[in-house]
């Protein structure tokens, strides 16, 4: 078992990454010393599969837990949906000392959180992420948020974990469109943090995508250190937590332009990185041999790099962008890199060079 610390005080934690980690999921609870009342928020498709082996594993550690299904899907992160959780939490009569266990992908883990964070004003939770971009992104660091019409976790909290696990069984189930979403966070950890990680995604992307255990144990707990790094450095976001935004101020403005349905969240970001790649090389010295490493290796794990737009779709996505959480007094500010491993955030980006690399082929 890879055991990855995430340094925040009296709120640190552990991230385990190992094979069989679910039907643990009520020892590594009970050593939490967590109230017996407890709740699993999972979705319709993540239900059927793991829910009831979770309930079983935590019954026969001696806790009394509920079990509340949403739907599939970037929609299910609503207000509706967070008001229907607490209903729930209240009719199994949850306490102070009761926790919330976070079973499935990141919308889930957004969600779960979120109401977590805001139940009798905060109770704990568990992180159980069942997809490759939340075990290495999402389920990390304490980012709980829902959705608004105007745009994406526009309401939320900080609130983190008591303990994330991340079963590599799990991963085997996860269909391929999802699984290649998820590299695209993994991608993005060595633009912005690493340039080992990169050069040995370059290397091993055929393992990875075949999901060789030791490969993907091994990736998955780099990602996670950097994380946990970043995190431990700066929780809320005041300064460096804003290189983990590289590609998301684009990639969030796709999906909502598209009422999240067109895109996965990792086939957004890797849109989004690949122009913020081009973006880096006109404005921050990127060299052209790291932006064409860049976007071969999007391409390389089967990532969408360039996108079509009408100039109807690209009024809409500039509204997107502006109505960002990040934006600052009105200012849309991109994360940027210098080289790949070197970024900087905060950067000012005129509206002519974001035009000029969502060109229909991608090119400048």
């Amino acid at each position: 078992m890879r055991t990855v610390e995430v340094p925040l005080g009296q709120r640190s934690y552990q991230i385990k990454i190992a094979p069989k980690l679910l039907p643990r999921l009520g020892v590594e609870c009970r050593r939490l010393k967590l109230g017996a009342r407890c709740a699993i928020i999972t979705d319709s498709t993540v239900g059927p599969l793991y829910a009831k082996n979770a309930l079983a594993s935590l019954k026969e550690a001696g806790f009394d837990p509920a079990l509340i299904t949403v739907p599939a899907g970037e929609t299910a992160k609503s207000i509706r949906n967070v008001e229907r959780c607490y209903d729930q939490l209240a009719k199994h009569r949850l306490e102070r000392k009761s926790f919330i266990v976070a079973l499935g992908g990141g919308v889930v883990g957004d969600l779960a959180g979120f109401v977590a964070a805001t139940y009798l004003r905060g109770i704990p939770f568990v992180q159980v992420p069942t997809t490759l971009l939340a075990q290495v992104d999402s389920s990390v660091g304490g980012k709980t948020g829902v959705n608004l019409k105007a745009g994406k976790n526009l309401v939320g909290a900080f609130h983190q974990p008591r303990l994330v696990l991340c079963d590599l069984d799990i991963l085997r189930s996860l269909p391929q469109r999802e699984f290649r979403a998820g590299l695209a966070e993994v991608i993005k950890y060595g633009i912005i943090y690493d340039t080992s990680l990169f050069a040995r995604l370059e290397r091993a992307l055929p393992r990875l995508l075949r999901k060789q255990p030791a490969v993907l144990g091994s990736v998955i707990a780099r990602c996670c250190e950097i994380k946990a790094d970043v995190v431990g450095q700066d929780e809320t976001e005041s300064g460096l937590r804003a290189i983990l935004n590289f590609g998301h101020t684009i990639g969030h403005a796709l999906e909502a332009i598209s009422s999240y349905g067109k895109y996965l969240h990792g086939e957004a970001i890797s849109i989004g990185q690949v122009a913020a790649a081009k973006l880096s090389n006109a404005l921050t010295g990127l060299p052209e041999a790291d932006t064409k490493r860049i976007t071969q290796l999007f391409k390389r794990a089967g990532l969408p790099t360039a996108v079509t737009l009408t100039a109807v779709q690209r009024k809409a996505l500039f509204g997107a962008m502006r109505l960002d959480k990040k934006v600052s007094a009105g200012e849309v500010k991109f994360v940027l890199a210098q080289r790949i491993g070197k970024v900087v955030w905060g950067q000012r980006v005129p509206e002519s060079e974001i035009v000029g690399v969502l060109t229909a082929d991608g090119r400048r």
